[in-house]
């Protein structure tokens, strides 16, 4: 996949990708250091992915560093953010790419807490730190972005409940946003295949991914769905703050 952005265009920004150890953030981090911002790889558990990401970059001209730091813990981004600002800089573009629900063990409210209360507060601890004219982009899914109006399958139905929970509490931020002269986006995309998410969604329920590829006549790789993340960090903010990434006929938008 062709790096999206061009060369050099965001050289002397600072940018944070959380959970951006594999998939999605890996490949979203790598596109944004390739145009130049230095990058945090930020990760919860997994460091030696995470360096191995920065490696990466650094092996490629670019810079990063890695930053674990887990997102429900408020102490966690606080020093997360506090590192940023000392060895990089204000930040000028926060992805908040990591979300969850889907695992084992981390209690029935894992979900809620990571995907709407982690997101709110990760938000309000960067809000100090960001640079003028900075950028925040929310990833997520159409499954999720369109939970109110059109069903999803039942085992992702929590997830898809508390990253909208967590979308609806970002956009009621839109104001505080606005008054601070920070951008916000949502990019909503369908299934991605090679994710985490598929993989646990098609252990949970074989064929799904198969079918929802039917439905919706391609899915994005995670490489595709990374640029388009890449991307709206750099193009103009669309209507309603929300960038769709493939085709959403078979999602009935609210009244």
């Amino acid at each position: 996949m062709t790096n999206p952005l061009v060369p050099g265009s965001l050289a002397g920004r600072v940018a944070l990708v959380t959970g951006s150890s594999r998939g999605i953030g890996a490949d979203t981090a790598r596109y944004l250091a390739a145009a130049g911002a230095s990058v945090v790889v930020n990760y919860r558990s997994k460091a030696p992915r995470a360096e191995k990401v920065v490696a990466e970059i650094v092996a490629g001209g670019g810079t990063a560093i890695a930053i674990g730091a887990d997102l429900t813990d408020p102490e966690s981004v606080a020093a997360m953010f506090e590192r940023t600002v000392a060895e990089l800089g204000p930040i000028d573009v926060l992805v908040l790419n990591a979300s969850g629900g889907m695992e084992t063990g981390l209690g029935e409210d894992y979900a809620m807490r990571l995907n709407r209360d982690a997101q709110v507060n990760v938000v309000e601890g960067a809000l100090p730190h960001l640079a003028d004219g900075a950028r925040i982009v929310f990833v997520t899914s159409h499954q999720a972005h369109f939970i109110r109006t059109t069903p999803t399958m039942p085992e992702y139905e929590p997830v898809a409940l508390s990253k909208r929970a967590g979308e609806d509490a970002l956009r009621a931020k839109l104001p505080e946003f606005e008054a601070a002269g920070v951008e916000f986006v949502v990019v909503s995309g369908d299934m991605i295949e090679g994710t985490i998410t598929a993989t646990l969604l098609e252990r949970a329920n074989p064929g799904a991914i198969d079918a929802r590829k039917q439905d919706a006549g391609r899915l994005y790789n995670v490489a595709e769905f990374a640029a388009e993340v890449a991307s709206a960090v750099v193009e103009p903010v669309p209507a309603e703050n929300t960038r769709y990434v493939g085709d959403i006929s078979g999602f009935a938008k609210e009244a």
